[in-house]
């Protein structure tokens, strides 16, 4: 069974940037797609960013593509997300997933990731 421990969370004002990592132990992280997921305000998982097992194809939103960069390393079981541009409407709690189908991500639904962290928090000041 994967655990996800998310890190780097924490204020910052608007324009400014944020790196938060993920963790994984407990089991293959290569075998799995990853994404990063937030709390909206009425707490549905919105997707931000996802990656496939090989790191080879990433996915974003409209909202996300061009200010964020998802990232893993399967030597160190970690995947990151690079934010850039950070504005007030991307304050969120920020949950790391573990998912898809056979290391490929074939959903942004949350329904199509299996294992999740706690969260880390992002406060975007304006």
């Amino acid at each position: 069974q994967l655990r996800l421990v998310e890190s780097g969370g924490g204020m910052v004002q608007t324009g400014g940037s944020l790196s938060l990592l993920c963790t994984s132990s407990g089991g293959t992280f290569s075998n799995y797609a990853m994404a990063w997921f937030r709390l909206t305000s009425g707490k549905e998982r919105e997707f931000v960013a996802g990656i496939h097992w090989s790191g080879e194809h990433t996915y974003y939103t409209d909202s996300t593509r061009g200010r964020f960069i998802i990232s893993r390393d399967n030597v160190k079981n970690t995947v990151t997300l690079q934010m850039n541009g950070l504005k007030p409407d991307d304050t969120a709690v920020y949950v790391c997933a573990a998912g898809g189908n056979n290391g490929v991500l074939t959903t942004k639904s949350p329904s199509g990731f299996r294992y999740w962290g706690q969260g880390t928090q992002v406060t975007v000041s304006s």
